[in-house]
């Protein structure tokens, strides 16, 4: 809004003709969210705390994570709104993209608050059903999949890392593959966020990670010169995405250890669903799994525990899945394990970065 509006005062006056460029508008979409998540974030958990909207842990957890029992969640709700509204704000309207992944956000938002909202009244640790909130999900991630598979620009293939020649085209299988990459983005965000900002640290990272991603893809030239796909279009998405890094640094100052708010499902799931969205638009959805490093082997650890549990009728590979709370049993203290998945965090995303030129 303040886009068309600001920008269509160039004629009349000068310097607004800087509003054109995404990067600007990039910057300060990101600093638009932080502002907005600091300045009503006391408000809401303030508001939270009022009406006893608070988490429900695990009796099954680590003993040391009981206390936090009753700390304000849902404030994922916080992340949403600045979000939103700062990529309104400073996005040009008329990219589609832009569109598609507020609907994926949104929509993975509200399946996240209907569950949140089932723990809080039924006043236990369990929501929606598994099955219920999957099928909500490939809901979603469907329409998604399915706009952008009968969006004439858009192309279905595949961008390989390091292999430069090779381009799959999968065609319909697009759609499926689209909805896998979206709806497991999702739950392995969602399966990380157990511990003191543990979640949002990797996904600030990795939102900038797809700023960068988007810019590119969507300027042809700097995608010929790194031989990427161009998507005309996809660097409004950098707008997004510089929007969600403002707001989640914003809630990082009151998810930090010792969390004051947690983002709950309305959150996680929001969040990895608008990571997965981006990934697939700007046609780096290979590149997910490195830049995703963290959230990946966080959902592969309980992958695993279950199936070798099963499997072995009652031995487990880690003490406790997901992984962060097995080196919390293993005497980690819980910001040693938060901030050393950080440090990972950052050198995946950097890792992610250089591999555009090894093409």
């Amino acid at each position: 809004m303040l886009y068309y509006l600001l920008y269509s005062l160039r004629d009349h006056y000068v310097g607004f003709g800087v509003f054109r460029y995404i990067t600007f508008r990039t910057i300060y979409a990101t600093l638009t969210a932080l502002a907005i998540t600091l300045l009503l974030g006391p408000w809401l958990i303030r508001k939270l705390r009022e009406h006893q909207i608070g988490q429900y842990i695990r009796e099954e957890g680590p003993q040391s994570h009981q206390s936090k029992k009753g700390t304000p969640t849902m404030g994922g709700i916080l992340i949403l709104f600045a979000a939103t509204a700062s990529t309104l704000l400073w996005a040009e309207l008329t990219a589609q993209y832009v569109w598609v992944a507020l609907m994926v956000t949104l929509g993975m938002g509200a399946i996240g608050f209907r569950d949140d909202y089932s723990k809080v009244i039924k006043k236990q640790s369990k929501g929606l059903t598994g099955r219920g909130k999957l099928g909500l999900q490939i809901v979603v991630a469907t329409a998604a999949a399915l706009w952008l598979y009968y969006y004439p620009p858009f192309q279905t293939t595949l961008m390989m890392p390091f292999l430069k020649r090779l381009h799959p085209d999968l065609g319909i299988l697009y759609v499926p593959f689209a909805v896998l990459v979206i709806v497991g983005a999702s739950n392995a965000v969602n399966l990380t966020d157990g511990l003191d900002g543990l979640a949002i640290g990797p996904l600030t990272v990795a939102f900038a990670t797809y700023l960068l991603f988007s810019y590119f893809a969507g300027n042809a030239r700097i995608a010929q010169y790194l031989q990427i796909a161009y998507v005309a279009g996809t660097g409004e998405l950098a707008v997004f995405c510089g929007a969600l890094v403002g707001a989640g640094m914003g809630f990082l100052w009151y998810n930090s250890y010792p969390a004051e708010v947690f983002m709950g499902d309305v959150g996680s799931l929001s969040l990895g669903g608008a990571l997965g969205s981006v990934a697939v638009m700007t046609k780096q959805e290979m590149l997910l799994v490195l830049v995703g490093g963290i959230f990946v082997v966080e959902a592969l650890s309980v992958i695993f525990q279950v199936g070798y549990f099963k499997m072995t009728h009652g031995k487990r590979i880690f003490r406790m899945a997901p992984l962060h709370h097995h080196f919390e049993l293993q005497g980690w203290s819980e910001p040693k394990v938060i901030v050393r998945f950080w440090i990972i965090a950052i050198i995946l995303g950097l890792l992610s970065i250089g591999t555009l030129k090894l093409r």
